[in-house]
C-alpha cells in the first residue's frame, strides 16, 4: 500500500510488476475503453445496452442481491416493474463503464461540456462564506464524475476509497480520480485523515449508503424496508464544523451528458439523534432516486445486516 507518511494520502504508483502476464487481460480491457473514449456516445451507449440486456438475464451473486434489494424496497411493484428498474440500472452501468476512460483521456474542455451542474452555487456560496462542506453522494453509477469535475473547477475533493484487489485497476482509478487534484484516503486508515482534509478546506466526498455492519450503524427506514445506515455523519459534521450538502450524479442517455444535482445543505443538521440524522440521509437518497431508480447501484449488499440477525442474501 503506497501512502505518503507525512500526509497519509493514498496514491498508488505504477510498478513494473503491472506488466506481468497476469495483468495482460486487464491491459486489453483498458485498451478497449481508451478507444471507446473517443467514440461518439450514442454508438458506445448502444453497445452498452446490447451487452447489459444480455447480462441482466444471467444469474450471479450481483443480480441475486439486486433482485432481493428491489423486492425489499418496492414490494408493491410487480416482478416486471422491478425487472425494468434493474435492466435500466444495468444499461446505465454499461454506458458509464464503457465511457470510464473519458475522464483520463479527454480534455478538460470536453469534460466540462459533458458535465452539467444544477445548483452549483449552493456549494460555491458556502465556500465563499468560509464554510467547510461535506458532499452527501449516493451510490449512483456516475458517482466518480462530480469529484473530478469539481477539482477541475478549483474545488478539490477529499474522499475515502477502498483499495481494489486488481492493483493495475487500483492505480488507474486513483490516478484518474486525482487528475485535477484532490486527495484520496484509504478506508483502512480510518476517518482521521479525511477529517483533516475537510478541515483544511477540501470538499468531503461522503458515500452514505453502504452497509458497514450493525456496530457502526442504526436501523432506519429506506424506501419500504429498513437498512443499517451509518450513524456517524452527525459526529463527522460536528468534528469538521461542516455543512452537509446532498449531491446526486446521473447519466443522461439522451444527451450523453453527466448531470450533477445539488440540493441545499441539510438543516437542521446534525440533530441530537443518530437515528434522526441517518433517516435524513436515507430520505435524501429516496428523493434523489424518486424519478430515476435506474441510476442506482442496486447490486450493492446494502441490506446485508438485518436487525433480527437474518441473512437476506
Amino acid at each position: 500500500m503506497d501512502h505518503n507518511l507525512n500526509t497519509n494520502f493514498y496514491r498508488p504508483t505504477f510498478k513494473l510488476a503491472f506488466l506481468h502476464p497476469r495483468y495482460w487481460g486487464t491491459w486489453s480491457g483498458i485498451l478497449l475503453v481508451v478507444i471507446l473514449a473517443f467514440v461518439p456516445f450514442h454508438f458506445r451507449d448502444k453497445l452498452a445496452e446490447l451487452i447489459a440486456k444480455r447480462m441482466v438475464r444471467m444469474n450471479n451473486p450481483a443480480k441475486h442481491r439486486a433482485v432481493i434489494n428491489l423486492q425489499q424496497c418496492f414490494p408493491g411493484k410487480t416482478d416486471d416493474e422491478r425487472f425494468a428498474i434493474l435492466e435500466q440500472s444495468y444499461i446505465n452501468a454499461g454506458c458509464i463503464l464503457l465511457a470510464f476512460a473519458t475522464i483520463m483521456m479527454r480534455s478538460k474542455r470536453y469534460l466540462k461540456k459533458r458535465t452539467l451542474f444544477f445548483n452549483e452555487k449552493i456549494i460555491t456560496k458556502l465556500i465563499d462564506n468560509g464554510e467547510r462542506v461535506i458532499l452527501l453522494v449516493p451510490h449512483t453509477w456516475a458517482m466518480e464524475y462530480p469529484a473530478v469535475q469539481l477539482a477541475s473547477r478549483n474545488l478539490p475533493v477529499a474522499a475515502m476509497v477502498k483499495k481494489q484487489s486488481n492493483l493495475v485497476v487500483d492505480w488507474l482509478m486513483n490516478t484518474q480520480r486525482l487528475k485535477y487534484g484532490g486527495r484520496t484516503h484509504e478506508r483502512s486508515d480510518g476517518v482521521k485523515p479525511f477529517i483533516k482534509s475537510v478541515r483544511e478546506g477540501y470538499l468531503g466526498y461522503y458515500l452514505p449508503d453502504e452497509d458497514h455492519g450493525p456496530e457502526h450503524s442504526v436501523f432506519v427506514p429506506f424506501f419500504a424496508t429498513e437498512k443499517a445506515t451509518l450513524s456517524g455523519l452527525g459526529k463527522l459534521a460536528r468534528l469538521c464544523k461542516a455543512k452537509i450538502v446532498p449531491l446526486m450524479p446521473v447519466y443522461n442517455r439522451k444527451t450523453g451528458n453527466y448531470e450533477v444535482i445539488v440540493q441545499p445543505a441539510l438543516a437542521p443538521f446534525p440533530s441530537d439523534s443518530d437515528k434522526t440524522d441517518a433517516r435524513m440521509m436515507n430520505e435524501c437518497i429516496e428523493q434523489f432516486l424518486g424519478n430515476d431508480l435506474g441510476q442506482y447501484m442496486w447490486i450493492m449488499n446494502f441490506l446485508r445486516s438485518q436487525s433480527d440477525g437474518n441473512q437476506l442474501y
